[in-house]
């Protein structure tokens, strides 16, 4: 009986100290500034083919961003940078199931090393900027 008192003991020494990792991991992301590589996954589509998921390496982070009020126009002076690639190479998938006059090709960034940058519609989508 007391054998498995310490087992149990053991084990729930064990659990708690998961919980304590990942509510670290946690903290650490969500305290995160500046910009890195995270692994990243998506479904690929294409029109005429079936989605295919892909599992890369994308930029992730937040960036010092400011705007102040100046008394001409535009009347605001921004400073909007965001996380973005600073080194990538380009892969291409083949899609699934692809109609016969549809090129299964798929496109995509890896992202090597990430920076925070003006956005450019070139590699990001900058929509909302």
């Amino acid at each position: 009986m007391h054998l498995h008192r310490i087992a149990f003991s053991f084990f729930l020494l064990l659990v708690a100290g998961a919980a304590v990792l990942c509510v670290n991991v946690t903290t650490v992301l969500q305290g995160f500034r500046g910009c890195a590589v995270r692994e990243f996954s998506f479904v690929a589509h294409k029109p005429g083919c079936k989605g295919l998921r892909i599992t890369t390496e994308a930029c992730w982070g937040r960036c010092h961003t400011w705007e102040k009020p100046v008394p001409e126009p535009p009347y605001i002076h921004r400073h909007h940078r965001v996380c973005t690639y600073n080194r990538s190479r380009h892969m291409t998938a083949r899609l699934p199931g692809c109609q016969p006059d549809v090129s299964p090709l798929y496109h995509y960034p890896v992202a090597l090393e990430c920076h925070c940058d003006v956005c450019s519609t070139q590699d990001t989508e900058c929509e909302t900027f």
